[in-house]
């Protein structure tokens, strides 16, 4: 059996499941504490971060790379392009959003909002809610024009670029922090992303103590 040691609401987490459910890849959730960093959690990733895949016999770690190996052992369908432009383009924008939209967004909202509640880590530093709260509107503006120019984030196709982006804003839109009526085209491009069958168990998660908004899950929100 494939394992898949996870936090239902980390974005890293969510791109890699969303990649192995595109792929019709079966996968057992387990959900691991990693903040209490657990001695045969730490063994299997001694940086004590999740994503954690066992699979192939093998243990894997980091969401990206974690993804790439999937793409090459189960390459259909593709969520990497075969041209190398296209396909630094799905990586430059797979980064975009886990290194600059989470440094920026993620870790002021959903971080400040949930994680420190669950992990007991005290309460949400205001300034880092208000900072979050500016930052996503310049990245759903960019986000905008980029889907101004293509059908997806990363060119015509549906790619990893794709799903990278969706966890994260998935995250923030399950504690409403995501103001959809800023751009058109965006939501748009969410309500496809949102409406594919690898996403439906995603939309099913729940937060102990953090009920979703009832837009969450809806189709048509």
């Amino acid at each position: 059996m494939i394992r898949l040691f996870h936090v239902p609401l980390s974005p890293f987490c969510r791109k890699v499941r969303l990649s192995l459910a595109e792929k019709k890849i079966e996968v057992e959730l387990v959900e691991e504490r990693y903040w209490e960093q657990d001695a045969d959690f730490l063994r299997r990733n001694p940086a004590g971060k999740v994503p954690v895949l066992k699979i192939d016999g093998q243990t894997l770690a980091e969401s990206s790379a974690i993804c790439e190996y999937i793409e090459e052992k189960h390459p259909e369908p593709p969520l990497l392009p075969k041209d190398a432009v296209q396909r630094h383009e799905v990586r430059r924008l797979v980064a975009w959003f886990d290194d600059k939209f989470h440094h920026e967004v993620t870790s002021k909202l959903l971080y400040e909002r949930v994680n420190k509640k669950v992990m007991g880590q005290g309460y949400p530093d205001s300034s880092n809610v208000k900072a979050g709260a500016k930052a996503i509107k310049f990245h759903l503006d960019y986000l905008g024009w980029l889907l101004d120019q293509r059908r997806w984030l990363a060119g015509d196709r549906m790619t990893l670029a794709d799903f990278a982006a969706a966890a994260h804003l998935s995250t923030l839109d399950y504690i409403s922090d995501v103001d959809w009526n800023r751009n058109e085209g965006v939501k748009d491009w969410y309500a496809k992303i949102k409406s594919r069958p690898a996403f439906r168990n995603i939309l099913a998660d729940q937060v102990s103590g953090f009920p979703p908004p009832p837009h969450y899950a809806d189709l048509d929100f």
